[in-house]
């Protein structure tokens, strides 16, 4: 029994580290997703337009979503090097290695959400005079936005986990971590279980965070954290509306 307890003491002994290899491996998918995010868009509106842009653009995201994360990330750190001699960090290879992968499947997310908005609602926005551009970001993007909001929560929770592959170049994450530890203690069940258990924990706290963010996009906000977020913007809203309300009087 204290062996057992003094096995699993082990967790709390060396928490720093696995905090550690955790930040890397959330800071990694983080500047991932924020690139992965603006390529996908770029290749979505690519793949929705005419030929031979929407063969290229269908091209890149078919290759990509078939490459596992194991093999993208070999390309990176090693072929480029071999290739034209650019040496990246493991940082930089982890980041560039997800984003041609998840900007792939970011894509097919957004062109489906561009989809999914009626028509009629560029032509409303066109008829206001708005212009292409300015439809596009301020009436058809923010609502596609709200469409795609949930699946690139569950892209960067798959980002995360993703880079318990690049353990293969040398990353610290927390797989890293788990085999450094396991090398000294000689605790594989203890570590290991420690290591998903926090791939686990990470997984409910970026779903309670999307979440937030896709009741915090809607019109209302619902919940009431979400309109405690915009109760500011509400009361500027209402008090324009007073203003505009007390003119249109006089």
């Amino acid at each position: 029994m204290t062996f057992a307890v003094e096995r699993w003491s082990l967790i709390w002994s060396n928490h720093a580290a696995f905090l550690e290899g955790l930040a890397t491996a959330l800071k990694v998918a983080a500047v991932a997703l924020v690139v992965a995010v603006v390529l996908g868009m770029l290749l979505a509106l690519a793949r929705m337009s005419r030929p031979p842009i929407t063969w290229i653009a269908a091209l890149y995201i078919n290759i990509f979503r078939g490459v596992p994360a194991l093999v993208s990330v070999i390309w990176v750190y090693f072929g480029v090097s071999l290739a034209v001699g650019v040496n990246f960090t493991t940082f930089e290879a982890g980041v560039i290695a997800l984003v041609l992968l998840y900007s792939a499947f970011l894509a097919e997310i957004f062109r489906s959400s561009l989809e999914a908005i009626p028509h009629g609602q560029r032509e409303a926005g066109m008829a206001l005079g708005l212009g292409r551009a300015r439809t596009f970001f301020s009436v058809i993007l923010p609502q596609a936005t709200k469409i795609a909001i949930p699946n690139v929560g569950s892209m960067f929770i798959g980002m995360v986990k993703d880079t318990s592959t690049f353990t293969v170049i040398g990353l610290l994450e927390v797989v890293r971590v788990t085999q450094n530890l396991n090398s000294t203690y000689f605790q594989p069940f203890v570590f290991y279980t420690a290591a998903a258990g926090l791939y686990v924990v990470v997984a409910f706290m970026l779903d309670w965070l999307f979440r937030f963010i896709e009741k915090l996009m809607q019109t209302p906000p619902k919940g009431r954290l979400a309109e405690l977020v915009t109760r500011r913007r509400r009361l500027r809203l209402e008090a324009l509306a007073t203003r505009v309300s007390a003119t249109q009087t006089y």
